[in-house]
């Protein structure tokens, strides 16, 4: 006779814990093996790098500094503070050419053709330019009481993560709809645990501005390496080709994200709503999260290959626009909820959807010959977890430079 066993919560968090570990090593062993062999002219030689010009190797053009924090709203709990920050390279524009970039980023490159194949599958599209981003972050998630020393089980883990992430953003316009597609992949390796020091960062941050620490960081969740593989594709209505938007006009801007692994795994909808004067021919502001870089290719690169200015009328321009918005996530897996993958530890009752909505504020303009970009927003949450009593909000400030 053949027993009925009911499906439990506990269960299901186990099945998706030891799915995720296979998941793991098998991407891992693929790509150690095979990874030298995917791209077409990955072993060329250094002839080959003397043919390279100039707009095909990889420099780093700008970045942007982002700190989040929930002291902005108020409070200190849940996930209390992010802190990342992001160097982007120039256009590359048409195919990639393997040998004129660096063995770590081409080898980077192998690894999302081998897992991500249609990735670069158009790249005799010569409207189509990528650019690289290189993101180094640490997280940080605490429970409510920061006066109890002993293991809070009803409430949030202590826990952190210190990350470096780097992804591959390739955007093109598709005639026929009409519009531009900006498709993101990105690997992101680090460490969970004491190692990510955040328990220190937080300590810092808290004598500085004179508040008590967190008593129970004893209880956070133990080292063990962080991986995740994230695929986001965003689009929107094809504005043209100049850096900004001349005038005062509104847009919107559809995404769709997917992440994999024991960072996160989960897949995301969302959409933006975008009002104001010479609005960025970009894909968007975003809060910080477990995934892809927003930095996209410029609409208009700031030389052609002939190396002519680009017109007057398509450079940046001075601007400042309000937006909104909206996401929803149904999450399988959460590191900062479930607890550690490959150890016993302390873990609550993730909540299988979640909603986020944001507002707020950017402005760009120019600053002795250089570019430069704040944006400020403030982020609703709905709830993670069965045993969360509210909902969390935070702040999320994010300053972005040119070289």
């Amino acid at each position: 006779m053949i027993e009925h066993v009911r499906t439990s919560p506990l269960s299901v968090k186990r099945f998706v814990k030891n799915a995720l570990r296979r998941t793991m090593l098998a991407l891992g062993m693929n790509a150690f093996l095979l990874s030298p062999t995917l791209a077409e002219g990955a072993n060329k030689g250094p002839a080959d790098v003397r043919d390279c010009e100039i707009e095909e190797s990889l420099r780093f053009r700008g970045g942007t500094l982002r700190v989040e924090n929930d002291l902005f709203t108020g409070t200190d709990q849940n996930y209390t503070n992010g802190v990342a920050l992001t160097l982007i390279s120039h256009d590359i524009p048409g195919r990639l050419r393997l040998e004129c970039i660096p063995a770590p980023v081409r080898l980077h490159a192998q690894l999302i053709q081998f897992v991500n194949p249609g990735f670069w599958a158009d790249t005799t599209n010569s409207a189509a330019t990528q650019n690289a981003v290189v993101r180094f972050g640490q997280s940080m998630y605490t429970p409510g009481d920061y006066t109890r020393a002993d293991l809070i089980h009803d409430d949030r883990p202590y826990a952190g993560l210190l990350y470096m992430g780097f992804a591959w953003n390739r955007r093109k316009r598709e005639p026929e709809p009409n519009r531009e597609v900006l498709d993101t992949r990105e690997v992101t390796l680090g460490v969970i645990g004491p190692l990510s020091l955040a328990e220190q960062s937080q300590n810092i941050v808290h004598d500085v501005r004179r508040i008590d620490r967190f008593d129970g960081w004893q209880h956070q969740l133990k080292n063990e390496p962080a991986f995740q593989f994230a695929l986001d594709r965003k689009f929107r209505e094809f504005r043209g080709t100049g850096a900004t938007i001349p005038g005062f006009s509104a847009d919107s801007i559809r995404s769709l994200g997917l992440r994999l692994g024991n960072i996160e795994t989960s897949a995301t909808f969302g959409v933006e709503g975008r009002m104001g004067w010479n609005l960025p021919n970009d894909f968007g502001s975003y809060p910080l999260r477990p995934g892809a870089e927003n930095r996209p290719p410029s609409a208009a690169s700031i030389r052609s290959k002939s190396n002519f200015p680009v017109p007057v009328s398509n450079r940046p321009r001075p601007g400042v626009h309000l937006f909104g918005i909206l996401e929803a996530k149904a999450v399988a897996y959460d590191f900062s909820l479930d607890g550690n993958l490959f150890r016993s530890s302390h873990g609550v009752s993730r909540r299988p959807w979640v909603a986020q909505a944001a507002v707020g504020v950017s402005a760009q303009g120019i600053l002795e010959g250089h570019g430069v970009r704040l944006a400020v927003m403030h982020v609703y949450r709905s709830r993670e977890f069965e045993e969360q009593s509210t909902n969390q909000s935070y702040g999320s400030v994010a300053l972005s430079f040119e070289f």
